[in-house]
């Protein structure tokens, strides 16, 4: 006589796949690996990202190029490397999520967070020239990155212009180098200052050829350890993307920022992090999309574009108001910028956990 099977008394729970690998090895052995290989490719993530920006640099004046160019390409690299492999990585295994989350969190990390705590250690000078070239530059960005995530589906023409406006920003500043001796000077320093390899043509050659290989084997392991540890646990990888990817990739910011600081160096600072969100917007989102278009989670323009706007006109509020009374920013705004931050970190979490 054929058994009948009440399905009805053992109905297994809607996430089930998502529990059997909990249930059936333990919580620590799925859980560990994924989390391992994010910080392991995290650690290879910025090591080499130092050391193949010190490479292309030095093989680039080696072989005759203008250490004015050279300093374009360095400060280029040299702010969004990490943040360009991990979204790109991310969009060609299909997590444009990811891949979005880490480009306007990075932004908002680099302003809300670094900028937080720099302006608690020392008021920030706005020089003149910020409050023109590339505060104009960063609200072009923006703009611009509002019409390509407005309809939540990033499209390749659309990341394509993305990548155009990149272009135009450094030719832009490249046009202006030529004519701002101060700027000529302080990217030129830049190229020589990052002359940190040394060796024949072919031996830096082959150190570049190996960290890249690094970058791109760090930028794997990270996005897939983090996209891994988000859907065992069933997590939104955007909100993964916008907070422990972003908060990863802007370290070199912030150790940057905070050492420029510390060593009195404060022209640098407001500088490097316009320039940073500004390649984060045309190059990082721009190479996203044009490997891995689609659809995007609300919350890319419901929130995190809300907070980028929010952080990036409040930073540029305040340097159009000191430059002009030619003043530093004071050590007060801290106060709402590491608010706005935290703010931010809440409404993630609270996604998390609906």
């Amino acid at each position: 006589m054929r058994s009948v099977h009440h399905r009805s008394s053992c109905r297994l729970p809607p996430n089930y796949r998502l529990m059997r690998p909990l249930v059936t090895t333990g919580w620590t052995e799925p859980m560990l690996i994924p989390m391992l290989a994010f910080g392991a490719g995290l650690v290879v993530l910025i090591w080499s990202a130092d050391r193949f920006v010190a490479a292309a640099a030095a093989l680039s004046l080696r072989l005759g190029v203008s250490s004015l160019a050279v300093g374009l390409t360095v400060v280029a690299l040299g702010t969004s490397a990490p943040e360009v492999l991990v979204s790109g990585s991310a969009a060609w295994q299909g997590s444009l999520g990811v891949a979005l989350g880490n480009a306007q969190g990075s932004n908002i990390a680099n302003i809300g967070l670094v900028l937080g705590l720099v302006l608690i250690l020392a008021a920030q000078p706005a020089m003149p020239g910020l409050a023109g070239r590339q505060s104009i530059a960063l609200l072009l960005a923006m703009a611009a990155l509002g019409v390509a995530l407005y309809d939540l589906h990033l499209q390749r023409p659309e990341a394509g212009l993305l990548l155009f406006g990149l272009l135009v920003f450094l030719a832009g500043t490249a046009h202006q180098a030529r004519r701002d001796r101060r700027l000529a000077r302080e990217l030129q320093q830049t190229a020589v200052g990052e002359l940190t390899a040394t060796g024949s043509p072919w031996r830096l050659s082959a150190v570049l050829v190996f960290t890249l290989v690094l970058l791109l084997a760090g930028a794997q392991l990270l996005v897939w350890g983090a996209v891994s540890t988000a859907r065992q646990l069933g997590l939104n990888e955007l909100v993964i993307g916008a907070t422990i990817v972003a908060l990863g990739t802007s370290l070199p910011e912030l150790a940057t920022a905070i050492s420029s600081t510390l060593k009195r160096h404060h022209g640098m600072t407001l500088g490097n992090l316009l320039g940073s969100n500004v390649f984060n917007i045309f190059a990082v989102i721009g190479v996203a999309g044009m490997i891995g278009p689609g659809p995007l989670d609300a919350a890319v323009w419901q929130r995190d574009y809300v907070f980028l706007l929010l952080t990036g006109g409040l930073l540029l509020l305040l340097i159009a108001v000191y430059s002009r009374r030619r003043q530093p920013i004071p050590r007060i705004y801290a106060l709402p910028l590491l608010a706005l931050y935290g703010l931010y970190l809440l409404l993630n979490y609270r996604a998390l956990i609906a």
